[in-house]
């Protein structure tokens, strides 16, 4: 089953395990350890951070790591960025409109 990747990520928990695996890969206890959730809860989020190709396992041993998936990352931010510009020209103006409104305070 294919889940959507911003239903995925709107839950904190997910945002967070995001963070955590984002600086090395981390075992499902590991991340755990974490959260004051049990290991199963924790296990659902990660099935789906897999299932929307966020993270990826890798199989060392016995272990299994999970870690980010770097371009799914790179298509997020892709997707955020028409939005990124929208809002600095938004907030550019209102700059504008603020500094004319001091301005004419003077």
């Amino acid at each position: 089953m294919r889940r959507d990747i911003f239903q995925a990520i709107a839950d904190p928990t997910r945002r967070a395990i995001i963070a955590l695996i984002a600086l090395q890969a981390m075992t499902p206890n590991a991340i755990a350890e974490n959260f004051n959730t049990t290991r199963q809860a924790v296990s659902k989020h990660l099935r789906i951070l897999t299932e929307c190709e966020l993270i990826k396992q890798e199989h060392r041993g016995r272990e299994i790591y999970y870690s980010l998936e770097i371009d799914k990352m790179k298509e997020i931010d892709k997707w955020l960025d028409q939005y990124r510009k929208i809002w600095e020209d938004r907030f550019n103006q209102l700059d504008q409109v603020l500094s004319t409104i001091k301005k004419n305070k003077k």
